[in-house]
């Protein structure tokens, strides 16, 4: 069950900061990348600003005609070298193989799709020295030649980078890492650590709060770098160090794949004050393909909310993202509530069920439903969306019957269809009946029964508006049902009324996906426990591939360590877990993601099972589609390759093999999102795709889209502003024929 006072409706304390303090962090960087990119123009410019400050060039005009002739000739030259690149040899980046102990190092490692090597192969990126590993000669010159070296405690080779222990001791309970300094990190069992001494050029990561010893740290030498650690990472990886891979990758490790299948909950709640268009760039880069959007806020018409809801899809569709409207039926909205106190929900003590954050409805009622059906139907056609979510369609609460106050449903519609058949009034299981057993389970097993009528009642709804031939159809509208699980944790069917048993039948004559909320209850259990869920799933239904899972990114209740939320390397193998053992991965939600966990968390979501290289072919093997980093045009299973951008070559889920091509310019899929079956060049300026989708396809296409078929027939080119095109859901082959592009439009393509 979800926690679901996290969700804000006012904007207030949840809300982040606004895009602001992003814009400061944005231009940090950008400075820096002009510092690398030219350094003479940046000390010639800044020459220029202190002979102007103290009067011996007083023409302030000379000053800006320098500053605009030289960002003129550096875009010149961005631009050519963006031409360029298609001449460049293609390449894969280097191998991301590792070596390090069974236990804590693999787990760690391994979460973002690192592997050890095949038989044969001995060279590694990274490798791990336990405590006490000898110094050797040759280390040096193979970190300096790119190699990423992991030192663990105290041991001769750390001594020989400068990493000496002390005589002196830290007694380390509490921590302060530089990716997220305000996180609370504490350790389960304190540790009396030796205090080091470390080289003068390390970057300290990790300090002891109260004392600030260093207890990570690192460098980098040449090519490569050295990362240490004062003491292990814990049995499981992640119990004292959150963010030793945002480490690594601080010290030059590379993510060796990108997954874009994410999805992810959003409130608006928690977002209205920002720049919407930069955090659609920023959900793409993070590997979330769909935004579930709190519909609830938008129920009834509103001209300032309908304008932003209307801008974050848009946004979202330009960069290939999908728009599902998230219900949380029985609630509807705060409107509707006021204007209809008759058909609120009643809960065991007789009082109206509002419940946290939601105002619960009586959807038994026919006259509620039927009001509550044409106000859905209104809300989904008022709005470009792609899909809809019907999430947690049951009753409350997670103490069930225990708790009267809180038990629901009560109405009078559900106690009067209950006692007709069974010949007493339910609301006796908490005065007359509240010992009797089997009274009570005959109440919960009628409850559960009514769920899961309420569920396909809705999923009918939904249905009747997918059906082409009614009045104002949405075809392309993929539907998804949110159940909290009730097999791995059995506890919810009697609490909640969620019983997976009567829904997934419904798989056999309706097209959705199935996506099981991680109770609340066993958030504190480890990454394994998806495994374990999936497989309780596949036991009861032939649809595994409709199966989902969704991850709660929330403070835990439980005593967790070594922080309350999942973050970091927790966060990571949570994400890689479940990627691995379900079709698709929600997260909620999208503002409880950390920072630092952005950008390493596309690599975590891939299920990369196998990668090898001989010369300069690939062969990799996943377990569903994948982004391989990769310059330069491909050729995939001996077809050039549209579908890839200046980084980044997406390959359908399975065993392929990716070569370098030669030059193209034919036109590219830069992104697709929808599952890639396989993808060819037909001429210069046209390319097929053949695709799956469960929701209407987004194409982020590199060129205008001039003609479009599917299936052979000729389909209407509707974009989404920029250059996304619209695709039908389903399997289909698309054949795009694009316009040509001038070098300035490729150059900035390119650039992008």
């Amino acid at each position: 069950m979800r926690s679901r006072g996290k969700v804000s409706r006012s904007g207030g304390a949840g809300c982040p900061p606004v895009r602001q303090a992003n814009d400061l962090s944005q231009r940090s960087h950008m400075g820096s990348a002009l510092l690398a990119s030219d350094d003479r123009s940046v000390a010639v410019a800044a020459l220029f600003a202190a002979l102007h400050l103290i009067g011996l060039i007083r023409d302030s005009v000379t000053v800006a005609a320098w500053f605009r002739r030289r960002i003129s000739r550096q875009r010149t030259k961005r631009r050519a070298l963006a031409l360029l690149l298609a001449a460049v040899p293609a390449c894969a980046a280097e191998l991301p193989y590792f070596s390090a102990p069974p236990g804590a190092w693999t787990a760690i490692l391994s979460s973002i799709g690192l592997q050890t090597p095949p038989a044969g192969v001995n060279h590694v990126r990274v490798t791990v020295a336990s405590p006490g590993t000898p110094a050797s000669a040759d280390w040096a010159a193979r970190v300096q030649s790119g190699a990423i070296l992991i030192l663990e405690g105290a041991s001769p080779l750390a001594e020989s980078f400068g990493f000496v222990p002390g005589a002196s001791v830290v007694h380390a309970t509490s921590l302060r890492d530089i990716h997220q300094p305000s996180l609370s990190i504490v350790w389960e069992k304190a540790l009396d650590l030796a205090v080091f001494t470390l080289p003068p050029s390390a970057m300290v990561f990790t300090r002891d709060r109260w004392t600030s010893t260093p207890l990570s740290a690192g460098l980098r030498k040449g090519a490569g770098a050295v990362l240490w650690v004062a003491t292990s990472p814990g049995e499981r990886g992640y119990e004292r160090f959150p963010y030793l891979l945002d480490a690594l990758s601080d010290l030059g490790l590379e993510a060796p794949f990108r997954s874009s299948r994410l999805w992810a909950f959003f409130d608006s709640a928690y977002r209205s004050r920002v720049d919407i268009d930069y955090f659609a760039a920023r959900w793409r880069k993070s590997g979330i393909a769909a935004l579930h959007v709190a519909a609830w806020h938008f129920f009834e018409p509103d001209a300032a909310g309908d304008a932003y809801l209307k801008r974050l899809i848009e946004a979202c569709h330009r960069e290939g993202i999908q728009v599902y409207a998230w219900l949380e039926l029985p609630h509807v909205s705060e409107q509707f509530w006021a204007k209809h106190p008759e058909w609120r929900e009643k809960t065991g003590v007789l009082q109206d069920a509002e419940l946290d954050w939601r105002k619960l409805m009586n959807l038994a009622n026919p006259e509620c439903f039927r009001a509550v059906s044409a106000g859905v139907r209104q809300l989904l056609s008022r709005f470009d969306w792609d899909g809809v979510n019907l999430a947690e369609l049951y009753f409350e609460s997670l103490h069930g019957a225990d708790d009267p106050s809180r038990f629901t449903p009560m109405n009078l519609d559900v106690r009067a269809q209950f006692e007709l058949k069974n010949g007493w009034d339910p609301l006796e299981i908490f005065c007359s009946r509240k010992d009797n057993a089997a009274a009570r389970q005959a109440f919960l097993d009628f409850r559960a029964g009514l769920a899961a009528r309420i569920e396909e009642q809705w999923i009918d709804e939904i249905e009747k508006l997918r059906d082409p031939k009614a009045a104002g159809a949405k075809p392309d509208l993929d539907l998804v049902l949110t159940q909290v699980d009730d097999r791995f944790d059995s506890n919810m069917r009697n609490a909640l009324g969620a019983d997976a048993t009567r829904v997934l039948p419904l798989l056999d004559k309706h097209n959705f996906t199935f996506l099981i909320e991680d109770p609340a209850t066993v958030w504190d259990l480890g990454p394994q426990r998806y495994e374990a869920i999936a497989d309780k799933y596949r036991a009861i239904t032939g649809h595994a591939a409709q199966l989902a899972i969704d991850v709660n990114i929330v403070s835990r209740y439980q005593n967790v360590y070594p922080t309350r939320q999942q973050t970091g390397t927790e966060l990571f193998q949570i994400v890689h877990q479940a990627a691995r053992s379900f079709s698709r991965v929600a997260l909620y939600f999208e503002s409880s993601l950390e920072a630092p966990d952005l950008k390493l968390l596309p690599s975590a979501a891939s299920t990369v099972a196998r990668i090898e290289q001989s010369g300069p072919q690939v062969t990799l093997d996943s377990i569903a589609q994948v982004g391989l980093p990769w310059k330069g045009p491909a050729l995939v299973d001996g077809q050039s390759w549209p579908v890839a951008d200046n980084d980044t070559v997406w390959l359908p889920a399975g065993l392929h093999t990716i070569d370098p091509d030669g030059p193209t310019t034919a036109p590219r899929v830069l992104r697709l999102n929808a599952e890639i079956r396989s993808a060819r060049v037909t001429s210069p300026s046209a390319i097929e795709v053949e695709y799956d989708s469960a929701a209407r396809a987004l194409a982020v296409l590199e060129r205008p889209a001039m003609n479009v078929k599917i299936d052979g027939a000729s389909y209407p080119v509707r974009d989404a502003g920029g250059l996304t095109l619209f695709l039908p859901r389903g399997h289909h082959t698309v054949a795009i024929e694009c316009s040509g592009a001038t070098p300035l439009t490729a150059a900035r393509l390119a650039e992008r």
